[in-house]
């Protein structure tokens, strides 16, 4: 054999030989795929999860405001009873969403989708002891307590729109809308204008004892009807973050509006 072509032949095998080491590093693992299929389904399991405790939020709000209406101290203990299920709901995704973590190792999108639904079903439980708060503060005033019509009617509208706002936050998130989470922030500025006249009407009750008293106690029911619609802005705002990859405020919280 001639030095040409011993030493052609010593580069074809060395081409090959780099071909398919290259072909080698490109496969995929075995079970990679399924462990990523796995993977995402489980990370679908826990947003439905977490999700789904907005609309128990939704049915804990139904009742409040029906209590409220009626001052019914009764169905005010049920709401109180059931924030079990809430904090249950929070305890199963938290889990869940920590158990993933130590197994997996997202990246990404789904490193965000992970971090976001830690906030939100946080957001959830606390709207949840929202409700409980002012269910405990009813039966204060007694069971058929003086009330003022004005401050009540303020109240059920207060907590209609918070209750929009909570069913808007849970679409906004399903459907990655970020249009639709900025959207909260212009209910939520009616309910902090509602919030400001509860009070207002509050300091004005009059003289009578009882009368003030009640007013002072739906003073802070407004208040823990607004905690739950920023609460629901929160929520927007992780839908935000899991579509932009980018935390920001809708609104300043910082600034005082006026009075």
């Amino acid at each position: 054999m001639s030095p040409a072509s011993s030493a052609s032949d010593e580069r074809g095998l060395a081409g090959a030989g780099a071909t398919g080491g290259a072909a080698v590093a490109h496969e995929p693992l075995p079970g990679a795929h399924q462990g990523r299929a796995h993977f995402q389904q489980q990370l679908q399991a826990l947003e439905l999860q977490a999700l789904g405790g907005l609309d128990l939020i939704v049915e804990q709000l139904d009742r409040v405001l029906e209590a409220l209406e009626h001052q019914d101290v009764e169905l005010a203990q049920m709401v109180i009873a059931d924030d079990d299920r809430v904090d249950g709901r929070y305890l199963e995704v938290h889990q869940g969403v920590l158990s993933l973590l130590a197994r997996q190792a997202p990246v990404a999108g789904d490193l965000r989708l992970v971090a976001a639904l830690l906030h939100v079903i946080m957001r959830i439980e606390r709207m949840g002891d929202q409700c409980v708060n002012i269910c405990k503060l009813l039966p204060l005033s007694g069971h058929e307590p003086p009330t003022r019509p004005e401050i009540l009617a303020l109240l059920l509208r207060m907590g209609e729109i918070a209750r929009s706002e909570v069913s808007q936050a849970k679409r906004s998130f399903e459907d990655r809308d970020v249009g639709l989470a900025e959207d909260l922030v212009r209910q939520d500025q009616e309910v902090n204008q509602i919030q400001r006249e509860i009070f207002r009407k509050a300091i004005e009750a009059g003289d009578d004892v009882d009368i003030r008293e009640w007013a002072m106690h739906m003073a802070i029911v407004a208040r823990c009807l607004e905690r739950i619609g920023d609460n629901a802005v929160d929520v927007g705002e992780q839908t935000a973050f899991v579509v932009t990859g980018l935390f920001r405020e809708f609104s300043d919280s910082s600034r005082v509006s006026p009075i």
